[in-house]
């Protein structure tokens, strides 16, 4: 029912005066973080066009994540996807407690009882030597792969299902126009030097503050208020530093042109898969088809950049009454983030 409920809410989104606004909003976003396009004619008829392709492309994507689970110590007993994520329910309950994400959630709303979250992991894939019974002989040489979830991070976090929905989304636009930015930065047929130089810059910095898809999967993201508040004043000096470069119409149209391609082609540009494991209890992957183990399903994502990171994510509920109070081991693990 969730899953019919997001298709026919996308379907009406896709139509009247909703939509409308949020292909302004997206419009004015990307502005925000380039607003040299303004430079090209029709410049905002054009984003418009190309920004239309990219949400539809983006609200499928959206409503293709799997409904949303209960992450609490009942849901380890009875939900082996949230087993296969954390090897005990102490550990959940530790990596949600040391989101400052979550905290704040949580702070500035004294009557929610529930998060809703994405949570995002590190996924290794590990071969090694396992046991294995072979009719009525035990062999110890038998070639396994283990799959290994670990740095869980929450980023994250709104008031319902549906509003975590919409942020999501408006992050796949911002990672697309991430996208169309390097490229420009990438570009040596048109751009001088000095131009090339500072949009590199500007996509370093709006990467760093966790720009785009980089919060929901939860990369690692600067969160020092200091270290915040210097990028800020970076990211102001940048933008100063675009407004005074002369741009040719010919080098307005170019950027604008190059942002408006990445929209118009979001699925060459935009790394987000679902993907189904069959794993046994202690996260071995077994045979798609097979009696052994169960399916789990999650979607991983990959935010090029420098570096570039892949990381798995799910759709979370966490309840307040399992956020553990904020003392020295929490506060020293909050720190080392």
């Amino acid at each position: 029912m969730a899953f019919l409920d997001r298709l026919f809410s996308r379907q009406r989104a896709r139509t009247g005066s909703d939509f409308e606004k949020r292909t302004t909003d997206a419009v004015a976003r990307v502005l925000a973080m380039n607003p040299r396009l303004k430079n090209a004619r029709r410049y905002e008829e054009r984003l418009t066009h190309a920004l239309t392709t990219a949400l539809d492309y983006t609200d499928n994507l959206v409503a293709s994540l799997p409904p949303l689970r209960d992450a609490n110590a009942d849901a380890w007993s009875s939900d082996l996807a949230i087993r296969a994520f954390f090897a005990t329910p102490d550990d959940l309950a530790q990596a949600f407690s040391r989101s400052e994400t979550l905290r704040a959630y949580f702070e500035g709303r004294a009557d929610s009882t529930d998060a809703y979250a994405v949570l995002g992991m590190a996924m290794t894939e590990r071969h090694v030597l396992g046991v294995a019974q072979e009719g009525n002989s035990v062999r110890h040489d038998v070639p396994q792969t283990t799959l290994c979830f670990s740095d869980h991070r929450v980023k994250i976090c709104s008031e319902s299902d549906a509003s975590l929905h919409a942020e999501i989304g408006r992050r796949m636009i911002d990672q697309l126009a991430l996208e169309g930015l390097a490229r420009l930065a990438a570009n040596q047929r048109g751009l001088v030097k000095q131009s090339r130089a500072l949009i590199k810059e500007r996509v370093d910095l709006l990467e760093r503050q966790g720009g785009g898809m980089r919060a929901v999967v939860g990369a690692p993201l600067i969160t020092e208020s200091a270290e915040l508040a210097r990028l800020g004043m970076q990211m102001e000096e940048n933008s100063h530093a675009l407004a005074k470069l002369r741009v040719p119409g010919q080098l307005g149209e170019l950027e604008l042109e190059c942002v408006c391609n990445v929209f118009s082609t979001p699925s060459d540009h935009l790394y987000v898969q679902s993907r189904r494991v069959r794993l046994d209890m202690m996260n071995i992957m077994r045979p798609d088809g097979g009696d052994a183990g169960h399916e789990i399903e999650f979607h991983v994502a990959r935010i090029p950049g420098n570096p570039a990171v892949v990381r798995a994510f799910v759709l979370v509920r966490f309840p307040r009454g399992e956020l553990l109070p904020a003392g020295l081991n929490i506060d020293a693990a909050l720190r080392a983030i």
